[in-house]
C-alpha cells in the first residue's frame, strides 16, 4: 500500500497514525517499542525514525511504502 506524504520526510510514529495502523501516538509508541515494525527490512524501535519516499514499512505481514506527494 502506498501512503503519500506532503513533506520531505515523516517520522515513523506519525506515519503509523497516517496509515491507520495506530489510532494514537501512545499506541504507535507501544507498537514500535515492542519490535513489531520493520523499516526497509530491519526492526525499528525508534518512534522518531525519519521515513523518506520509497522507504518500506512492514507491520503484521503488510507492507506500506512511503510515497511522494
Amino acid at each position: 500500500m502506498n501512503i503519500k506524504i506532503n513533506e520531505e520526510f515523516i517520522k515513523l510514529d506519525s506515519f503509523l497514525k497516517m496509515a491507520g495502523i495506530s489510532q494514537t501516538g501512545g499506541e504507535a509508541k507501544m507498537i514500535i517499542q515492542d519490535g513489531f515494525i520493520r523499516v526497509n527490512g530491519e526492526i525499528e524501535t525508534r518512534r522518531g525514525k525519519k521515513l523518506y519516499p520509497n522507504d518500506e514499512v512492514e507491520v503484521d505481514g503488510n507492507t506500506y511504502i512511503v510515497g511522494e506527494k
